[in-house]
């Protein structure tokens, strides 16, 4: 996760605390909506991705009035300190780490199950 962290506070302008918090975010977010074996790959793919999983703020949504998934989030993204466009540069430059590390097609096929998702990325 060094790496990925390293690039987040040089690309997107974030510290190293937020862009921890905002990648264990992300891979909770996955996790949760994502196929189990697709993120299994992911993750195993990741070294330290499930020690992010574990260490980022718990989701307490129920889903509420914007249901949960992608928007929830985001909104948990921006709760821990960043704007809407780091929101999206964050995830844009974790999916693009995770094609590097586990290719275009795994990757592709994950977020392709997402609803909503491949507009952000």
């Amino acid at each position: 996760m060094d790496e990925l962290i390293g690039r987040l506070v040089a690309n997107v302008g974030v510290d190293k605390a937020t862009a921890a918090t905002a990648v264990g975010i992300i891979l909770q977010f996955l996790a949760k909506e994502g196929p189990a074996d697709k993120v299994q790959q992911l993750i195993s793919a990741l070294p330290g991705a499930a020690e992010a999983i574990e260490s980022a703020p718990k989701d307490s949504s129920s889903g509420g009035i914007f249901g949960g998934g992608i928007m929830a989030a985001g909104t948990r993204m921006m709760a821990a300190g960043l704007s809407m466009g780091q929101v999206q540069a964050v995830t844009r430059e974790t999916i693009q780490y995770a094609r590097e590390k586990l290719g275009e097609d795994a990757v592709g096929e994950l977020v392709g199950a997402i609803p909503g998702l491949g507009q952000f990325v």
